[in-house]
């Protein structure tokens, strides 16, 4: 996809977070969209962007430069912040009822939100998009808006990072009837917004225990694979398959891996399911939207793949790696794959979910 003649102007709403400073980086020479506001907490407000984030910058890269002299404006300053952008991106370490209270006040200045925080994320007139699964979702933002009163503004969110390996994975196999599904993830600390050296007690060790994350592991799929109700006004979710979910935090800086097991009404064969994952064409790919990875899944031969450190940034890190396909003693069959999971499973995937609502015209330049 060419350059566009005039980009978006995108505010980041809590740049100097993990996500924020991944975002900074992925839209610092995005072909469609500028950065023109930072915003975070009023701790960090009226400092340089550089400033705020002294000793927190999570990369080992520089921060950009022009970024790095931009002055930090304080996220409760809605109004303020909304005049200088077209939308915003939001990715804030707050409380869920607060994340919705500031996410719904950005919507209601006419700024659309692109959320990578979870409080919206089940409201059932929000869309939870993975923009390769269910783009047909966005229609939902017509409803969205009429119970927010706005004529432009509105939230969509992308969905945690636990489920987008094997959420992608698992979608063109619904035909043959998905029942049930056993899944463990291994998950980053970067999940966690933590790296190695503030996060010491990680090294040599495994923690079984997410907080929050084996329920949204579960529940946040049946929205993905739901639909819009008759008369649009929201999103039901599927009512199968049964998910069950183990989340586990392992020393890895990114990269969330999944096993899987699963189970089919139809059963098909090896063959079958290889060829629906080599020929998997989803709507980014024919908008040849900027971040959409060609090909969205691609699937390894070799039985000690994916691993984590080699294949996490498969795609730019947006793409989706499967192996070990193989019959299950207790299901029908299993296997494993990996997400990168703070760009794929939350800045990257934001990023691509705005590149489909601009494309679908349902984010607009305010000028």
């Amino acid at each position: 996809m060419k350059e566009l003649e005039k980009k978006y102007r995108v505010g980041i709403i809590g740049a100097t977070g993990m996500v924020g400073q991944r975002l900074i980086t992925l839209l610092n020479k995005h072909p469609w969209f500028e950065i023109a506001v930072l915003a975070a907490s009023g701790r960090s407000a009226g400092q340089s962007y550089e400033k705020a984030v002294e000793g927190r910058w999570a990369f080992s890269w520089p921060i950009p430069e022009k970024v790095a002299a931009m002055p930090v404006y304080d996220a409760a300053e809605v109004e303020k912040v909304s005049s200088l952008c077209d939308f915003v991106f939001c990715a804030v370490n707050m409380d869920k009822a607060a994340t919705r209270a500031l996410e719904e006040a950005y919507a209601r200045t006419e700024t659309p939100v692109v959320s990578n925080n979870s409080a919206c994320r089940l409201l059932p007139d929000v869309p939870m998009l993975i923009p390769e699964i269910n783009a047909s979702h966005a229609p939902i933002i017509h409803a969205q808006r009429k119970r927010l009163g706005t004529k432009k503004g509105f939230i969509a969110v992308k969905p945690n990072c636990s489920i987008q390996s094997y959420v992608p994975a698992l979608t063109p196999l619904r035909s043959f009837g998905i029942k049930e599904v056993n899944v463990t993830t291994f998950q980053a600390i970067s999940g966690a917004g933590k790296t190695f050296d503030r996060w010491p007690e990680i090294l040599d060790n495994v923690i079984p225990y997410i907080g929050g994350e084996e329920e949204k592991s579960e529940q946040e799929p049946l929205k993905i694979w739901g639909e819009l109700n008759a008369d649009g006004t929201e999103i039901v979710k599927a009512t199968a398959p049964v998910i069950s979910a183990q989340c586990i935090r392992v020393p890895v800086s990114d990269g969330h891996l999944a096993a899987v097991s699963v189970s089919f009404e139809k059963t098909p064969t090896e063959e079958e399911i290889l060829n629906i994952w080599k020929n998997y064409t989803t709507v980014a790919q024919q908008l040849e939207l900027p971040s959409a990875p060609t090909p969205f899944v691609t699937y390894f031969e070799e039985p000690d793949r994916p691993q984590t450190k080699l294949d996490r940034d498969i795609g730019n890190g947006m793409g989706i790696a499967i192996g070990r396909l193989r019959k299950d003693h207790i299901f029908d069959y299993k296997f494993v794959c990996l997400s990168h999971n703070t760009l794929r499973g939350a800045a990257g995937g934001g990023v691509l979910s705005a590149e489909l609502l601009c494309a679908q015209g349902y984010i607009e330049r305010k000028e």
